[in-house]
Protein backbone atom coordinates (compact mmCIF):
# COMPACT_ATOMS: atom_id res chain seq x y z
CA UNK A 1 0.00 0.00 0.00
CA UNK A 2 1.19 3.63 -0.67
CA UNK A 3 -0.32 5.76 2.31
CA UNK A 4 -2.08 4.98 5.72
CA UNK A 5 -5.08 6.09 3.16
CA UNK A 6 -5.25 3.18 0.87
CA UNK A 7 -4.53 1.39 4.27
CA UNK A 8 -7.48 2.79 5.37
CA UNK A 9 -9.82 1.96 2.87
CA UNK A 10 -7.84 -1.57 1.90
CA UNK A 11 -9.12 -2.64 5.29
CA UNK A 12 -12.28 -1.28 5.16
CA UNK A 13 -12.88 -2.93 1.61
CA UNK A 14 -11.80 -6.45 3.61
CA UNK A 15 -8.96 -7.22 1.17
CA UNK A 16 -6.63 -9.54 2.88
CA UNK A 17 -3.18 -7.22 1.45
CA UNK A 18 -4.26 -4.27 3.52
CA UNK A 19 -5.17 -6.25 6.85
CA UNK A 20 -1.73 -8.19 5.94
CA UNK A 21 -0.03 -4.84 5.66
CA UNK A 22 -1.40 -3.39 8.45
CA UNK A 23 -0.49 -6.24 10.48
CA UNK A 24 2.90 -6.20 9.82
CA UNK A 25 2.68 -2.77 10.83
CA UNK A 26 1.37 -2.63 14.35
CA UNK A 27 1.56 -6.18 15.71
CA UNK A 28 4.76 -6.11 17.14
CA UNK A 29 4.11 -2.55 18.69
CA UNK A 30 0.87 -3.87 19.80
CA UNK A 31 2.33 -7.22 21.25
CA UNK A 32 3.88 -5.02 23.59
CA UNK A 33 1.18 -2.91 24.67
CA UNK A 34 -1.18 -6.25 25.12
CA UNK A 35 1.99 -8.25 27.44
CA UNK A 36 2.25 -5.00 29.71
CA UNK A 37 -1.35 -5.76 30.59
CA UNK A 38 -1.49 -9.23 30.86
CA UNK A 39 1.84 -10.08 32.00
CA UNK A 40 1.90 -12.93 30.43
CA UNK A 41 3.44 -13.80 26.43
CA UNK A 42 0.96 -16.38 25.87
CA UNK A 43 -2.29 -13.93 26.76
CA UNK A 44 -0.50 -10.68 25.10
CA UNK A 45 -0.99 -13.20 21.57
CA UNK A 46 -4.44 -14.25 22.58
CA UNK A 47 -5.08 -10.69 23.44
CA UNK A 48 -3.34 -9.42 20.10
CA UNK A 49 -5.35 -12.24 18.07
CA UNK A 50 -8.41 -11.35 19.22
CA UNK A 51 -8.04 -7.58 18.87
CA UNK A 52 -7.12 -8.17 15.38
CA UNK A 53 -9.85 -10.36 14.77
CA UNK A 54 -11.84 -7.52 15.69
CA UNK A 55 -10.63 -5.04 14.23
CA UNK A 56 -10.50 -6.68 10.75
CA UNK A 57 -13.83 -8.35 11.18
CA UNK A 58 -15.40 -4.57 12.02
CA UNK A 59 -13.31 -2.22 10.48
CA UNK A 60 -14.86 1.08 12.05
CA UNK A 61 -11.55 3.75 12.14
CA UNK A 62 -13.27 7.03 12.06
CA UNK A 63 -10.27 9.22 11.83
CA UNK A 64 -10.76 10.71 14.93
CA UNK A 65 -7.34 10.49 15.80
CA UNK A 66 -4.44 8.14 13.75
CA UNK A 67 -4.79 4.87 12.53
CA UNK A 68 -1.58 3.87 15.14
CA UNK A 69 -3.76 5.12 18.56
CA UNK A 70 -7.29 3.81 17.54
CA UNK A 71 -5.61 0.22 17.13
CA UNK A 72 -3.87 0.89 20.68
CA UNK A 73 -7.42 1.80 22.16
CA UNK A 74 -8.96 -1.60 20.20
CA UNK A 75 -5.75 -3.44 22.13
CA UNK A 76 -6.11 -1.90 25.05
CA UNK A 77 -10.05 -2.35 25.88
CA UNK A 78 -9.17 -6.16 24.83
CA UNK A 79 -6.68 -6.37 27.52
CA UNK A 80 -8.73 -5.53 29.78
CA UNK A 81 -11.55 -6.98 29.15
CA UNK A 82 -9.69 -10.27 28.81
CA UNK A 83 -8.18 -10.05 32.04
CA UNK A 84 -12.15 -9.39 33.08
CA UNK A 85 -13.34 -12.88 31.32
CA UNK A 86 -10.34 -14.33 33.33
CA UNK A 87 -11.02 -12.95 36.76
CA UNK A 88 -7.38 -11.31 37.40
CA UNK A 89 -8.23 -7.87 38.96
CA UNK A 90 -8.07 -9.75 42.09
CA UNK A 91 -8.90 -8.04 45.15
CA UNK A 92 -9.14 -3.96 44.40
CA UNK A 93 -9.47 -2.20 47.71
CA UNK A 94 -6.37 -1.55 49.13
CA UNK A 95 -6.34 0.83 52.09
CA UNK A 96 -4.10 3.84 52.06
CA UNK A 97 -2.66 3.34 55.67
CA UNK A 98 -1.76 -0.80 54.34
CA UNK A 99 0.80 1.48 51.73
CA UNK A 100 4.28 2.36 52.60
CA UNK A 101 5.29 4.97 51.50
CA UNK A 102 7.07 4.78 47.63
CA UNK A 103 10.74 4.58 48.44
CA UNK A 104 12.69 7.55 46.89
CA UNK A 105 14.84 6.83 44.09
CA UNK A 106 17.15 9.35 42.40
CA UNK A 107 16.50 8.83 38.34
CA UNK A 108 14.71 5.69 39.40
CA UNK A 109 14.53 4.19 35.88
CA UNK A 110 18.29 5.32 35.05
CA UNK A 111 20.52 2.87 34.02
CA UNK A 112 17.79 0.26 33.11
CA UNK A 113 17.16 -1.23 30.20
CA UNK A 114 13.23 -0.48 28.89
CA UNK A 115 12.90 -4.47 28.85
CA UNK A 116 13.63 -4.86 32.65
CA UNK A 117 11.51 -2.10 33.55
CA UNK A 118 8.75 -3.67 31.11
CA UNK A 119 9.57 -7.09 33.03
CA UNK A 120 9.15 -5.42 36.58
CA UNK A 121 5.65 -3.41 35.34
CA UNK A 122 5.08 -7.55 34.10
CA UNK A 123 5.28 -8.68 37.83
CA UNK A 124 2.77 -6.12 39.11
CA UNK A 125 -0.21 -8.17 40.56
CA UNK A 126 -2.79 -7.21 37.58
CA UNK A 127 -5.47 -4.78 39.21
CA UNK A 128 -2.19 -2.52 39.84
CA UNK A 129 -0.49 -3.29 36.80
CA UNK A 130 -3.37 -2.39 35.08
CA UNK A 131 -4.02 1.00 36.26
CA UNK A 132 -0.26 1.61 35.80
CA UNK A 133 -0.58 1.02 32.43
CA UNK A 134 -4.02 3.45 32.24
CA UNK A 135 -2.39 6.13 34.27
CA UNK A 136 1.20 6.18 32.76
CA UNK A 137 0.66 4.89 29.23
CA UNK A 138 -2.92 5.86 28.14
CA UNK A 139 -2.55 9.18 30.37
CA UNK A 140 -5.97 8.44 31.74
CA UNK A 141 -7.09 10.05 35.03
CA UNK A 142 -8.30 8.21 38.20
CA UNK A 143 -11.68 8.81 37.36
CA UNK A 144 -11.27 8.10 33.67
CA UNK A 145 -9.70 4.52 35.37
CA UNK A 146 -12.54 4.36 37.70
CA UNK A 147 -15.00 4.33 34.88
CA UNK A 148 -13.34 1.80 32.34
CA UNK A 149 -12.62 -0.57 35.15
CA UNK A 150 -16.01 -0.13 37.44
CA UNK A 151 -14.03 0.97 40.25
CA UNK A 152 -14.22 3.77 42.37
CA UNK A 153 -11.40 6.76 42.15
CA UNK A 154 -9.93 5.67 45.48
CA UNK A 155 -9.24 2.28 44.33
CA UNK A 156 -7.41 3.44 41.50
CA UNK A 157 -5.41 6.12 43.12
CA UNK A 158 -3.99 2.55 45.90
CA UNK A 159 -3.55 0.97 42.48
CA UNK A 160 -1.24 3.09 41.22
CA UNK A 161 0.44 4.10 44.56
CA UNK A 162 1.09 0.12 45.00
CA UNK A 163 2.14 -0.37 41.51
CA UNK A 164 4.99 2.23 42.55
CA UNK A 165 5.70 1.29 45.49
CA UNK A 166 6.27 -2.14 44.24
CA UNK A 167 8.01 -0.96 40.76
CA UNK A 168 10.95 1.35 43.08
CA UNK A 169 11.29 -1.84 45.34
CA UNK A 170 12.12 -4.00 42.58
CA UNK A 171 14.36 -1.65 40.75
CA UNK A 172 16.13 -0.62 44.09
CA UNK A 173 16.23 -4.60 44.69
CA UNK A 174 17.38 -4.75 41.38
CA UNK A 175 20.30 -2.09 41.70
CA UNK A 176 21.70 -3.83 45.14
CA UNK A 177 22.01 -7.34 43.04
CA UNK A 178 23.73 -5.34 39.92
CA UNK A 179 25.99 -3.81 42.01
CA UNK A 180 27.40 -6.80 43.96
CA UNK A 181 28.04 -8.56 40.53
Amino acid sequence: MENEIELIKGCRAGKDSARKELYTLYSRQMLAVCYRYTGDMDAAYDVLHDGFIKIFTNFSFRGDSSLGTWINRVMVTQAIDYLRREKRFGQWMVHEEQLPDVPELEDSGAGISEEQLMSFVAELPDGCRTVFNLYVFEEKSHKEIAGMLGIKEHSSTSQLHRARFMLAKRIKEYRNHEERK
